[in-house]
């Protein structure tokens, strides 16, 4: 019997000391969170000074992006639709799906140097980021939920509490809270480092292809595209044409005629990871976009003038211009684990 339960005891000690360890995932060290401004960018529209920007707001609002309880069925996040291998778009979906599997009516853009935004979503509709969640959290397609009831089962969790005490002082959160936590979180989505920027710095240098395409760029695109954010946050009818959506861009905010179909110019920073593009998603491919651009665009009332007739391009042109544009991807952006879920 005792030779018996010395040959059970070796070969249960054999056979755990032959099994594979569980997987130890170290927890990512959030620290050094700050305010940055890149050398020669203008001032940013959004800054700290009256949100005090700390490592333990930044981990709380990261929380609470990545949080399902936002919605009315506990099933969507804010970064559901917001990726970061996709610099926070929504990769291959033209149009996100919300609670209950209801489709949205634009596409999701990208999150990245949101401090710099005058205003915010496709129609300019929010004006500072500290408010931006609550369109979504309201938007009966999207998040459908009511911020109170969002605080309320959030208050409800031991988690929430020892984050809020954190951050805090005190385990109660608010719509304050919540919402200058999530903008510590997303105005500290910093891209600034793609080879662009490194060329800007003298660091590196273009190869023939991107250097003919950021000239074609500067000289064709940049009116709309400025640098060094890529955007001049301006709104535009680009004369893409009315979906069955019939969405009436801008028009919807200001109740102006003058302003139909017109959507804020995107920036286009780590553009090669954010398709598909425009408001509806409706090209798959940069090669698609310029080929819109290059093409007959007809004049209508609120077409911006600059495009109509479309903008000279040949084949070359296109492909050498898209060579440069991939040069905004920023790797380090896309894979900071700080920012990942």
């Amino acid at each position: 019997m005792n030779y018996f339960k010395i040959i059970v005891i070796f070969l249960v000690i054999i056979n755990y000391s032959c099994s594979v360890d569980p997987e130890i995932k170290p927890e990512i060290k959030i620290d050094n969170i700050k305010e940055i401004i890149p050398e020669g960018w203008p001032t940013p529209n959004y800054n700290f000074s009256n949100n005090q920007l700390t490592n333990d707001g930044f981990v709380l609002g990261k929380n609470l992006f990545y949080e399902p309880m936002f919605s009315i069925d506990n099933s969507v996040s804010c970064g559901s639709c917001h990726q970061q291998f996709a610099a926070f778009a929504h990769a291959g979906h033209d149009l996100s799906h919300g609670v209950f599997g209801l489709l949205g009516k634009r596409n999701a853009p990208a999150l990245q140097n949101l401090n710099w935004n005058p205003t915010y979503m496709h129609d300019g509709g929010i004006l500072n980021l500290e408010v931006q969640p609550l369109g979504p959290i309201a938007n009966p397609v999207e998040l459908n939920e009511d911020i109170n009831h969002i605080i309320s089962k959030l208050n409800a969790t031991t988690k929430y509490k020892e984050l809020c005490k954190k951050a805090y002082g005190d385990e109660t959160l608010n719509s304050q809270r919540i919402l200058k936590s999530m903008a510590q979180f997303m105005g500290t989505m910093y891209s600034y480092s793609s080879k662009y920027d490194s060329y800007k710095k003298g660091d590196v240098s273009f190869t023939a292809e991107e250097q003919r395409g950021y000239n074609l760029f500067v000289s064709k695109c940049s009116s709309c595209h400025t640098e060094p954010l890529f955007s001049n946050f301006n709104y535009i009818n680009n004369g893409i044409g009315v979906t069955l959506l019939k969405d009436s861009g801008r028009t919807h905010i200001t109740g102006n005629l003058a302003d139909l179909y017109k959507f804020k110019t995107p920036s286009l920073r780590n553009i090669e990871k954010t398709a598909p593009y425009m408001h509806d998603g409706r090209f798959s491919t940069l090669a698609q976009c310029l080929n819109h651009y290059s093409s007959a665009i007809p004049s209508t009332a609120t077409v911006d003038p600059s495009l109509i007739g479309g903008i000279a391009l040949t084949a070359q042109d296109k492909t050498d211009i898209i060579a440069f544009l991939k040069t905004l991807t920023d790797p380090t952006f896309l894979t900071d684990k700080r920012f990942s879920e």
